[in-house]
């Protein structure tokens, strides 16, 4: 039988939310490709799931992934994880991923915990659409650079940050961004000592400074949107064309029309060309 590469997402504190179709294939794989063997073999203990681990960290990528491609060439299943969440996401594992794809290996993702969504869901900012900036670089001047470039769109923005650095971040954000805009930090999600707090970037560090313990553990911050998102209202086509014909040709005023409200080109090339002649309204 063909190998098969499973992509699958690992809880990211709370071992309760390991899925049962997560652990049928953690259980059923040849091999467990994982960052941290002592955090994924903490996973399996739990579960009683025995498996032979390979180590895939950002340093030796290249090399564990060719091994592990030679395994999945000989048809032995491998399950890739990272040490929380979904592999992937600010994670190593994408080039094995996409070494199976050209191989013509089957890739199966197992979806299920993740911080990013956690996070979002949790933040309360309408997200028809989000940014996902991952980790801010570590040193200030290269951090400030990055917010510069960032474009402050209609869209939350999310980041992920170490805790000895989340105060300098947050500070950096609020000189981007200003004090009002709104700020949400996710800590230790999902875990015993989890926070949310929806609050203005003028009033983070305060938040911080509230409890010693608020500077530990792991971080997510949902930026709010630069502009809120608002649903744009109906506009009626016809209505448009007609405005537009007062100064324009039937086939500039449909062409334009199409461009403003999205309606088809031709069925409005046909009613301008009505209105146009005689009689026509």
């Amino acid at each position: 039988m063909p190998a098969v590469l499973y992509v699958v997402a690992t809880p990211i504190g709370n071992l309760g939310d390991a899925s049962p179709r997560s652990l049928e294939a953690l259980r059923a794989v040849a091999v467990i490709a994982c960052e941290d063997t002592r955090v994924t073999r903490t996973l399996l203990g739990r579960f009683g799931i025995q498996a032979e681990l390979a180590t895939l960290q950002k340093h030796n990528e290249r090399a564990a992934t060719a091994k592990l491609m030679e395994l999945l060439r000989t048809g032995r299943d491998v399950a890739l994880v990272s040490d929380a969440g979904t592999p992937g996401v600010s994670d190593p594992g994408a080039l094995l991923v996409e070494e199976a794809h050209r191989a013509g290996v089957k890739v199966v993702p197992i979806p299920g915990p993740s911080a990013v969504a956690a996070a979002l869901s949790a933040s309360g900012f309408p997200a028809p659409q989000f940014f996902f900036a991952g980790f801010l670089p570590a040193s200030p001047p290269a951090r400030r650079k990055a917010l510069e470039a960032l474009e402050d769109g209609p869209w939350p923005i999310l980041f992920y940050e170490a805790p000895h650095r989340i105060r300098e971040a947050l500070a950096d954000l609020e000189r981007r961004f200003g004090p009002a805009r709104e700020v949400v930090i996710c800590r230790e999600l999902s875990k015993k000592f989890e926070e949310v707090a929806r609050l203005p970037l003028g009033e983070a560090r305060a938040w911080l400074d509230a409890a010693a313990h608020r500077e530990q553990g792991e971080f997510v911050l949902v930026l709010a949107p630069g502009v809120a998102f608002e649903r744009a209202p109906a506009v009626d086509p016809e209505e448009v064309l007609a405005r537009l014909m007062t100064k324009l040709s039937p086939s500039d005023a449909a062409k334009l029309a199409a461009q403003i409200t999205g309606a088809p080109r031709n069925e409005l090339y046909r009613k301008a060309l009505a209105r146009a002649a005689p009689g026509g309204k």
